[in-house]
């Protein structure tokens, strides 16, 4: 990646971060996590009690790319249909012939709030897989492409499960980070009752469209990986797991089920976006580190044991980060990771 490319990236991500914080106070650490995503081209699931600005957050990202935005409202009623589009019946009014059309949902934009996805069953969960994965879907048998680049952003409740449906495994794979929404300091929180109860507030301002956000994710798959970082990130999503040669106890008995090989592709991808926005055209551990968080905590399901003594996902990861350093890997077949 030359470092003309990198300048334009780092510029992009400048002037996004600058319109996003135009509207939302704080939150630094979730805004940078889901512009890594975005330059990643990966999908996020944002998680957080509500009043925290998850969806405004994501309505203004959509704001400050020239992109196609649709928000769907997640509801217990919701049908697959909903989402994707269906066939309609035509009836041509000068001939009298009748023929189906498909009618594309809303699912057919660039960037898609799924709001509160949790509340819906899963059969209309499941609607989105083939969308996040693939970049289409199929309906009546035909397949239609979704418009490039296409991102899912999501947000969930954590404490109010009446009435809901968590997401399954197999959806929750499919999302490259898990944020998660904490509360906000004490300045920031005044900070935000004098914009809100004042007059009109900020809009963010359109930074990026389409054909520069492409070229920017093909910059970022091609920033350089050597062989020890993709290693520790191999030692990573190894480590997750209870059957494996990995040597970790701890993983034994307060994991259940640990991450599969998309998460050693998310370390990967994110880590390079996260090297080029510190400037450098490669990689290094410190940027897999920096992003095992979000990409592990939703692919590691902890032990009753685990629950019992409060130990959350993110407490294994931070375990794990303690114990796999770049002095040696660990997991089956893989060679030390030298430190750079």
């Amino acid at each position: 990646m030359s470092q003309a490319s990198l300048e334009r990236l780092r510029d992009a991500h400048a002037r996004m971060k600058r319109e996003l914080h135009r509207v939302i106070v704080g939150q630094d650490e979730v805004i940078d996590q889901l512009l890594l995503a975005i330059l990643s081209r990966g999908h996020c699931l944002l998680v957080g009690v509500p009043g925290l600005a998850k969806t405004l957050l994501i309505s203004s990202l959509a704001k400050t790319l020239d992109l196609g935005f649709n928000r769907i409202q997640f509801t217990p009623d919701l049908m697959p249909g909903d989402i994707t589009g269906t066939d309609l019946l035509h009836i041509d009014a000068a001939t009298n012939e009748r023929v189906f059309r498909f009618a594309p949902g809303p699912v057919f934009a660039n960037v898609v709030l799924a709001d509160e996805i949790n509340r819906t069953p899963p059969k209309t969960q499941a609607a989105l897989l083939e969308s996040m994965m693939e970049g289409q879907v199929t309906v009546g048998g035909r397949r239609h492409a979704l418009p490039q680049p296409f991102f899912v952003l999501a947000t969930q409740n954590p404490i109010e499960q009446e009435g809901t449906y968590p997401l399954p495994e197999a959806q929750l794979d499919r999302f490259m980070f898990m944020i998660k929404v904490d509360y906000p300091t004490l300045e920031e929180e005044r900070e935000i009752l004098r914009r809100t109860t004042g007059g009109e507030g900020a809009e963010p301002q359109k930074q990026l469209g389409a054909e520069e956000l492409i070229e920017i994710q093909k910059a970022v798959r091609a920033i350089h990986i050597e062989d020890h970082v993709l290693d520790y990130a191999l030692a990573l999503t190894r480590g997750t797991r209870v059957k494996s040669d990995s040597g970790l106890s701890f993983v034994k008995e307060w994991v259940t089920w640990g991450a599969g090989p998309r998460a050693g592709q998310y370390l990967v991808l994110a880590g390079k976006a996260h090297a080029a926005l510190a400037g450098r055209d490669h990689v290094s551990i410190d940027d897999v580190r920096a992003i095992a968080k979000p990409v592990l905590r939703h692919r590691i399901i902890t032990s009753y044991a685990a629950e019992q003594e409060g130990m959350t996902s993110d407490v294994v990861i931070e375990r794990m980060l303690k114990e796999i350093d770049a002095s040696g890997g660990v997991g089956a077949g893989l060679p030390g990771v030298k430190a750079r």
